[in-house]
């Protein structure tokens, strides 16, 4: 039985093991999971993963749901390329554990949250924004993006050092997502960071464009959406 990747690319970790899974030529089998639908919520996706979340793998019985867990174990599992995740390098691998483990609070977190004040929450309930709300996690957002460029990012290429690891896929999914409420100032007042950002892209398109297509339409058409807010 192939691998099925379960998903969605309104989701940023979905977008970060599908971007993966391209770029190394792993085949996969595409179940999507439409979020919007409430799909992930349904009595037969929850026998798939009980916590109702995207991603998850079916690698031939062997499931797995977390997107982080998912790569570090294809990259060992499939015998992909290091630079991923140095295993054969302990300083290599601390600093892409380094961030890994940083990420989930200071990237992740404000990020996602700035997204859902501006534009899920009002969306899905019919409330106005919570601009107050939206601005804390502004301001945190900014403070993430000052620790990136003078931190991970000081006199580095990528997060984790010279080449391209899994820290730098998962950074950049979590940022691309402030383009699709026009937040993406945010981290291009930062030339440094700005800088990364084109660097990731490049390194892995056309599988991020691919990947991102949906935030893209967000950001073309959110006038509009925050309009009708």
């Amino acid at each position: 039985m192939p691998l099925r990747l379960y998903y969605d690319l309104m989701s940023q970790p979905s977008r970060a093991v599908y971007m993966f899974l391209r770029l190394n030529k792993v085949p996969f089998e595409a179940r999507p999971v439409a979020l919007r639908k409430g799909e992930h919520f349904g009595e037969e996706y929850k026998k798939i993963n009980p916590f109702s979340l995207v991603p998850v793998i079916d690698d031939n019985g062997f499931k797995l749901t977390e997107s982080i867990a998912i790569v570090k174990y294809l990259i060992q599992q499939r015998g992909l390329p290091h630079h991923w995740y140095p295993t054969n390098s302990p300083k290599r691998l601390a600093r892409v554990e380094e961030y890994l483990n940083w990420y989930h609070v200071n990237t992740r977190l404000p990020s996602a949250m700035l997204i859902q004040h501006l534009l899920i929450i009002p969306k899905t309930t019919g409330k106005p924004v919570n601009h107050a709300a939206a601005e804390k996690f502004r301001q945190r957002v900014a403070t993430m993006v000052t620790q990136l460029e003078g931190y991970f990012l000081k006199d580095r290429k990528y997060l984790a050092g010279d080449e391209i690891s899994i820290a730098d896929i998962f950074g950049a999914c979590e940022l691309m997502q402030l383009n699709a409420c026009h937040e993406h100032g945010l981290y291009e007042s930062s030339t440094i960071v700005k800088a990364w950002m084109e660097r990731v892209k490049k390194d892995t398109n056309p599988h991020f464009d691919e990947a991102h297509q949906m935030t893209y339409r967000t950001h073309d058409i959110y006038k509009q959406i925050a309009a009708k807010l």
